[in-house]
This record gives C-alpha cells, structure tokens and sequence, in this order.
C-alpha cells in the first residue's frame, strides 16, 4: 500500500460521530474521525514499514499519525525521527500513546524520556512520563534503572499537584505502572499513591477519568497480575 491509498481508505472510514469525540478530546483538523479499531486491519496488513509510517505522521493527520505510531519499526526508527514526532504530536493522543509506545520499544527511550520530562513543553513531558510508564511495561527489571525509577516516585510525591494539567495525568500513571509492573517498586508506588491521593485532572468536559492509583494497582495486586509484562506497548 502507498500512503496515497492508505490516506483514501482511512478518509472512507472516518464519520462524524468519531471526529466529535476525537474532537472533544482535543484533536483538531485535519482528521478523519477513524476508530482505532478499524485501523488494526490495516496494521494487520502493512505490519511494519519504516517508510510507510514516517510519510503517515508527516501528513499532520491525526488518524495517520496514530497508523503510523502503530506500524512504526522500532528497530529502524532513529532518536531523530522520535525527537520530530515528540515535538509535532499536539494532542494526547498522539503524544501520550503513539509517541510513548513507539519510544518505548526503541533503543532510544529511556534517553529521550529522560529528557523529556524536564521540559517546559507539556507535550513533551506527558510523553516522557508516558514512555517511562511504557518501558516499565515492557522491559524486564534488569533493563531498567530501578534506582532512577525510585528517585523519579519520589518526584511525583512532591510535584505532582503543583504540575500542569496533563503532565499531572501522565505522573498518576507513572505510578500506576511503577506499582503494577515493577515488583520492586510496588510497595513504594503504594506509598507514593497514598500521599498524592485523588489527582485532579481537567478531562475537557468528557466522561474520562484520571484513576486512583492506589487503589487501581491493589486491584491489580489482588488479580495476581503485578508484575507481568506485556509483549507490546502499542495496542
């Protein structure tokens, strides 16, 4: 397939109906309105291709830049092209999932969210904070500096309600995944839950909610599922 058919096949798939809630979300044109559900044929059929998603996220629309973050090849993708990708992602969407995800499977991530998340851009950060989240998800405790990891709990204990709106959103997670995915740190991401408490986040008026991270990793606790990875942070 060729972007020029790909971009008529996602225009045949988007509706209206879609493209107000994306909106109310926080995307903006040009966008299709395309459930990520009917993009899995697609990916099916494409699975990986460099080119393919490099030219989807350069067209600036929504719906291609999240196919693109869905077939990116993570083992050919550069620090530069994430870097690119990071700094064009406008809405959460795109910055907290396609970015993150992609990142977090490349050789880069764990540099690049590092550097992330000290930015003054909030895009940049909610991606940083996302992609730590994603590597944790992922990659076994040995690949991961646990000691950065614990330093960075502490961090959302004393700056979480001080921070802005959606990086707010993306540290709540970041303990979520600490507490569900890293043994080691689940009992301090309890701790560190218990002293934020319930995080306010403005969701634009829609029914999403930021979820309470103690009691979301004691749930999983509970299901014995702390600590299993996952094969793929793209979903």
């Amino acid at each position: 397939m060729t972007t020029e058919e790909i971009m008529l096949q996602l225009e045949s798939l988007g509706s209206q109906q879609t493209k107000n809630t994306w909106m109310k979300h926080g995307a903006q044109e040009p966008y299709f309105g395309v459930k990520v559900g009917d993009l899995k044929p697609i990916q099916k059929k494409i699975k990986k291709s460099h080119t393919l998603s490099k030219e989807l996220y350069a067209t600036g629309n929504s719906d291609a830049m999240y196919l693109a973050g869905l077939i990116a090849d993570e083992k050919a993708i550069t620090k530069e092209d994430l870097q690119l990708w990071a700094e064009q992602a406008y809405w959460y969407m795109i910055s907290e999932h396609t970015v993150a995800w992609v990142a977090s499977e490349s050789a880069y991530g764990f540099e690049l969210a590092k550097e992330w998340i000290q930015s003054d851009n909030t895009r940049l950060a909610t991606a940083g904070w996302a992609t730590l989240s994603s590597l944790a998800s992922i990659k076994q405790d040995t690949e991961l500096d646990l000691e950065y990891l614990n330093r960075q709990l502490d961090h959302v204990a004393q700056t979480i309600h001080q921070s802005p709106n959606r990086v707010r959103h993306t540290m709540n997670g970041f303990v979520i995944a600490m507490g569900c995915f890293v043994p080691s740190l689940t009992q301090k991401a309890k701790a560190v839950a218990g002293t934020i408490g319930k995080v306010q986040v403005d969701m634009n008026g829609t029914a999403c909610k930021t979820p309470d991270a103690y009691t979301y990793i004691e749930k999983l606790e509970k299901m014995g599922r702390a600590g299993k990875k996952k094969k793929t942070a793209r979903c």
